[in-house]
């Protein structure tokens, strides 16, 4: 077997949770709008994971490119508080499945593909 397995999914929190999602984590710094904290079933909420505001509100004006979205947040899981999260979530996706949580329209576009290329080591 394997030392990592990094089986690591992606559902926006509005989805109802699932037996299959494993360590559900929410990857988004504010809590998504409309959702009872009760009924969104969260394991881990690591905020130092999360876009800065900062980078979150460049990306969703009129300048925010993705591509350079990526390059900046990358940047940002560098610094130690975010690397040790990252971390955190890379000893859990060796264990088992995790999923990652957003409330993200269109995950692809967002934050969460770079965490798991992060956590895949790509």
């Amino acid at each position: 077997m394997p030392a990592h397995r990094h089986d690591v999914r992606v559902r926006r929190i509005y989805e109802t949770p699932a037996p299959e999602d494993g360590v559900r984590v929410l990857v988004d710094r504010l809590w998504p709008r409309g959702l009872a904290k009760t009924d969104a079933r969260i394991d881990e909420w690591p905020k130092a994971l999360t876009p800065s505001t900062e980078l979150r509100r460049w990306y969703h004006g009129p300048e925010g490119e993705y591509e350079e979205f990526c390059r900046r947040y990358e940047a940002e899981l560098a610094a130690p508080e975010a690397a040790a999260a990252l971390d955190r979530l890379r000893e859990l996706a060796a264990k088992g499945t995790i999923t990652l949580l957003t409330a993200a329209k269109d995950p692809t576009a967002s934050h969460t593909s770079v965490l798991v290329r992060e956590l895949a080591g790509e």
